[in-house]
């Protein structure tokens, strides 16, 4: 399942001899962090606009990206509310829902959505209004699904990062398990001798380590 991001960017440009205007842009990207949702931008925009900054990433809930083939550039966001029975509790329910389909005008990102759906569900569409996103940025390769996987594609962000001189900083703030510790070392520690007395405070089998949690960058 794709994961959202929406970037935004902002950048300076000459409209006319002299004259200067600040432009804002938002992008929505699938990514697996927020490192690489800005390296995805940097790729996309680099060459463009490169005197642009990120100036925010936010995930953005979405169920569904609807594209379609056509000319049309504008991206709506359309709400629905599906309606369920549970029979545990023998009660209707009702779930909130998010779609994104480009489309030249509201009706018309209306019909799209609902001959999307079709009638497989239950469903009332309560919104729909327009995004400031100029385009959509998908995943056009296999997604990375192991955590192996999607560290190394973090790590390979961050280096990408650091090449365009974007500063990282990573924040440490939970524990690793002893087991996630030991990998870290060549070599085991040596054992410490005990202490005795008052101030003696045995080691715990388990003692915190950090764990990456989240990465902030300027």
């Amino acid at each position: 399942m794709a994961t959202w991001f929406l970037g935004k960017i902002r950048f300076t440009k000459e409209i006319d001899a002299g004259k200067f205007q600040t432009v804002t842009e938002a992008y929505l990207l699938d990514a697996v962090s927020f490192t690489d949702a800005e390296a995805r931008l940097y790729d996309l925009l680099g060459d463009n606009a490169p005197d642009f900054r990120v100036i925010s990433i936010v995930p953005m809930k979405v169920q569904e990206v609807f594209h379609v083939e056509g000319p049309e550039v504008k991206w709506y966001k359309v709400k629905i509310m599906i309606t369920t029975f549970d029979e545990k509790i023998k009660k209707e329910k009702k779930n909130a829902a998010s779609f994104l389909v480009n489309a030249d005008s509201i009706h018309q990102a209306h019909d799209r959505v609902e001959e999307a759906l079709g009638r497989v569900e239950d469903y009332e569409i309560t919104d729909v209004a327009l995004t400031p996103i100029l385009e959509v940025v998908p995943y056009t390769g296999e997604r990375t699904d192991t955590v192996a996987e999607i560290a190394k594609d973090l790590l390979d962000s961050m280096q990408h990062l650091s090449k365009k001189g974007v500063e990282v900083e990573v924040s440490i703030n939970e524990p690793f398990p002893e087991e996630k510790k030991r990998t870290w070392n060549a070599e085991p520690e040596k054992e410490k001798p005990l202490k005795t007395g008052k101030d003696y405070s045995p080691r715990s089998k388990h003692q915190n380590y950090p764990k990456v949690d989240s990465v902030n960058y300027d």
